[in-house]
């Protein structure tokens, strides 16, 4: 197959809807307290040293990826300004769902007055679960088969105690209602995915805590997914780095999404405002879409934003979006990502050990 060949094959895998849609209402939720990563080498190795990213963003005792759903939820419903009642779909998606039989989807629906006539669900894709939903929505609402759907990506701290991961495992997460396109606060204009089992990390069922590849979550699994699917989108609707405002990429650390970025030919002011992980950390199925919602809280009409999301043994879904008028009079309808961020209180290992269960009494 020659390039210009697989250019036009590429062509059949991007995802336009017949019907044009778009993000309709969006919100964050980051939990308030924080682990800095130096409390962490200062329990495991003996002296406070800086760690991959600054701090991590912790789930209170009282929280849990449905609550922290509900939270995100009501607000991208109030940037929608719709009635619950309209959704057709909720679709939670998240590696860290707190009933291993009993669905998350369907309580936060009821929780948030949509109707019991509704599709719900969750998703685990690692994470990439929250993007795939994403998709999902695309399809049900592109397709005329409801007007409204909302999908979610929310997860949990699960790192081993004294692990890398532990370092950046973190809570928190987005929602988004997808619906028309003359609705949208911002369209989605394409979307291509790239699906592999090439896995970095994993936790087989009754494992506490998830393993990982140590420098195999780099290559050939983080970069090449986020590299082919933005690649490929790019190339098949002839948008280049310099077309987009912004750029958002799944963010496990500070530096594979700046790393990727520049592979990919972006500068590092089209990157920065959407990097939340030195100050949360990864937030797994919401690591992504958390960082859409920091750049739909700052973009301008008709800002184009180009994300890509990744999922160890899951792949990338990648999308280009252009923000439109209606975000300016929509978006201060809930709370910004960044006040979030803002809501800070820090607590200490012993603190954050109680709060994730890490104690195990049974």
């Amino acid at each position: 197959m020659t390039e210009t060949d697989n250019k036009t094959a590429h062509k059949g895998w991007i995802n336009r809807p017949a019907r044009p849609v778009g993000i309709v209402g969006y919100g964050a939720y980051v939990p308030r307290y924080r682990l800095p990563n130096t409390e962490v080498s200062r329990v495991w190795l003996g002296e406070p040293l800086p760690g991959p990213i600054k701090e991590k963003a912790v789930a209170g005792i009282d929280e849990d990826v449905i609550t922290m759903s509900i939270e995100a939820a009501r607000n991208a419903l109030a940037r929608a300004a719709i009635d619950p009642q309209l959704l057709r779909a909720v679709w939670v998606g998240s590696e860290s769902h707190p009933y291993a039989v009993k669905p998350s989807g369907t309580i936060v629906a009821e929780a948030i007055g949509a109707s019991e006539h509704i599709q719900a669900a969750d998703w685990e894709f690692a994470c990439k679960a929250g993007t795939e939903a994403m998709v999902a929505a695309m399809g049900l609402v592109g397709s005329h088969m409801a007007d409204y759907a909302l999908a979610i990506g929310m997860d949990t701290a699960q790192g081993k105690p004294g692990d890398a991961l532990e370092y950046t495992a973190s809570s928190g997460g987005a929602a988004f209602v997808i619906g028309p396109g003359e609705e949208a606060l911002a369209s989605i204009d394409a979307h291509y995915s790239f699906v592999t089992d090439t896995p970095d990390f994993w936790r087989r069922a009754h494992q506490k805590y998830p393993e990982h590849g140590q420098r195999f979550t780099g290559e050939p699994a983080y970069f090449n997914h986020i590299l082919s699917a933005a690649q490929t989108l790019m190339e098949s609707t002839g948008f280049s780095p310099q077309d987009f405002k912004y750029a958002i990429f799944h963010q496990p650390n500070e530096k594979f999404p700046a790393r990727v970025g520049k592979q990919l030919g972006f500068k590092p002011e089209q990157i920065k405002d959407g990097l939340l992980s030195p100050v949360i950390g990864n937030t797994y199925a919401g690591a992504a879409l958390i960082g859409l919602t920091a750049v739909l809280d700052i973009a301008e009409p008709g800002d184009r934003i180009f994300v890509t999301s990744y999922g160890s043994g899951a792949g990338s879904d990648a999308f280009v979006l252009t923000a439109q008028s209606a975000l300016l009079e929509r978006r201060g309808a809930a709370l910004s990502t960044q006040a979030y961020i803002a809501r800070r209180t820090e607590i200490d290992y012993a603190t954050y050990a109680r709060f994730r269960g890490k104690i195990a009494m049974r």
